[in-house]
């Protein structure tokens, strides 16, 4: 099985959307259920120019998204965050690993930022492994984050910081 990580297209619309009507894809996001074909539509024709928006594509099918958006404050523009999906099928095969690769190398190599965050629920153990791999660390823990299938739930602040730079 070949991943293939590539920028995202307007036309991709409606397959992100089909990411994130997979109950994992938004239950460990901040997205809500049943998403909509217009919004998907809206958020890939205008994405601004500090987001780099990219697809996870397998035998065709993309099946995995990570918008990574460098902050635009002056004082924070050595930082960037990030928010992806990946569908439930293909969860554990490698398509988180190859999205964040991409991030990662574009951060280190050339937009030379320092420090990358994230924020997490602390019950989704395999995302907050994945993220310990490549070199998150946990700083902080913000109780009743936000709410999810009729609960608080709390999350993890999690950031790979650069010593080098």
């Amino acid at each position: 099985m070949v991943i293939e990580v590539r920028r995202t297209e307007p036309s991709d619309a409606k397959a992100i959307k089909e990411i994130y009507e997979c109950q994992n894809a938004y239950s460990d996001t901040l997205q809500l259920p049943f998403p909509s074909a217009d919004m998907w539509e809206k958020r890939r024709q205008n994405v601004p120019d500090h987001v780099y928006a990219y697809v996870a594509v397998i035998d065709g099918e993309v099946v995995g998204n990570i918008d990574f958006e460098v902050c635009t404050n002056p004082r924070r523009r050595h930082v960037a965050t990030f928010g992806m999906g990946i569908k439930d099928k293909v969860q554990g095969l490698g398509v988180g690993s190859a999205l964040l690769e991409t991030v990662i190398d574009l951060a280190d190599n050339w937009l030379n930022l320092k420090r990358i965050e994230l924020t997490v629920y602390v019950d989704n153990e395999r995302a907050i492994k994945l993220y310990k791999k490549f070199g998150f660390e946990i700083e902080g823990e913000s109780k009743a984050y936000a709410f999810r299938n009729g609960h608080y739930v709390d999350a993890y602040h999690m950031a790979r910081l650069v010593t080098q730079k």
